[in-house]
């Protein structure tokens, strides 16, 4: 038979729960990603960003010299010039590469350190969660968020100033320089890049739908594992299912980013081919020198790598928003 409530116990058990929720902390993790960024980096943001600044205005210098050197050599430049312009080559690409050495440490350490922070304001918030009938939920989905959902978020802090800032300023310094140089070459070079614009986005959001689907399939996965059932044969097969679905968005996530990389790279072939054919005309006519074909090569080159990274940077960010999103919403949801 049913024990049913007084009036009086469900106004004391009301009462008990208001008291829990007025006394208990704040969330410590902030519920955007961009505001746990500043919260845990800001100052260190700054540091990286004028490294960065100087790591691509050294990333741009060598290919003047480059040029130079290849002009000098077909003009008939004396051994002595050509070859302090290729000491001066050496020195350059020695800095950029210091730079770029102390700039990934930099990114190291902001990265673990927030991810440090985030461990333990989620273990904290978790802690304070009430709910005595979701305890089973709470202690599946700590473990997915502590350990294995904190240490991507984290490494994004690293890079998520710097590295577009770098990437950026490498390509506007790039295409600047090659405009300079020759601007029907260059807008030829743009115009391979702009494809890149469409498919990249598109491309990206469904990869974004599917780590979502990941991250929510695996948590389901982590609380099956807490709750331990003495029957295991009653939820073995929901979780073969989930492991089965995990697999799944896996591998649609691996075709679509190497579908995305086989692209961009097809396109870099491309605009080295049209450069080459170009540039081949007019040294024929004299309206433009060997050095300046060798340039663009080597620029487009180096325009393919920081397009790359910056491609997948914006890969990371969309990733990263998803993720931390579905962790604001688990927090705020076993604190409720």
């Amino acid at each position: 038979m049913l024990r049913q409530t007084s009036p009086h116990h469900r106004a004391e058990d009301l009462s008990v729960k208001a008291e829990a929720t007025r006394f208990r902390s704040p969330a410590k993790t902030p519920p955007s990603l961009f505001g746990f960024i500043w919260l845990v980096s800001a100052h260190n943001q700054l540091g990286l960003a004028l490294i960065s600044i100087l790591a691509f205005l050294a990333g741009i210098a060598p290919l003047e010299l480059q040029r130079r050197i290849v002009n000098d050599t077909f003009r008939g430049g004396t051994p002595k010039i050509i070859i302090l312009l290729a000491i001066a080559y050496a020195g350059f690409a020695a800095l950029a590469g210091m730079i770029k050495l102390s700039l990934n440490v930099y990114r190291g350490y902001v990265g673990e350190s927030a991810t440090r922070w985030l461990r333990n304001a989620l273990l904290d918030d978790l802690r304070s969660s009430t709910s005595e009938h979701r305890q089973a939920v709470a202690k599946g989905v700590e473990v997915s968020l502590v350990i294995d959902e904190a240490d991507p978020i984290g490494g994004f802090v690293g890079t998520s100033v710097s590295e577009p800032l770098l990437q950026g300023g490498l390509l506007v310094g790039l295409f600047t320089y090659m405009a300079y140089l020759q601007p029907l070459m260059a807008l030829i070079a743009l115009a391979v890049f702009s494809p890149q614009f469409v498919f990249v986005p598109l491309m990206q959001r469904a990869i974004n739908r599917r780590v979502a689907d990941r991250v929510t399939t695996l948590r389901q996965i982590s609380v099956g594992i807490v709750e331990e059932p003495r029957d295991r044969n009653a939820t073995s097969g929901a979780q073969q299912a989930r492991i089965q679905e995990v697999f799944v968005l896996n591998m649609g996530v691996i075709r679509l980013k190497f579908s995305m990389n086989f692209l961009m790279n097809l396109m870099s072939h491309l605009g080295i081919a049209s450069i080459l054919a170009l540039g081949g005309y007019y040294v024929v006519q004299g309206k433009t020198e060997v050095g300046t074909v060798v340039a663009f090569i080597s620029g487009l080159g180096q325009l393919n790598e920081p397009w790359g990274d910056l491609v997948n940077w914006f890969r990371d960010l969309r990733v990263t928003q998803t993720k931390y999103d579905l962790i604001s919403r688990a927090v705020k949801n076993l604190r409720d």
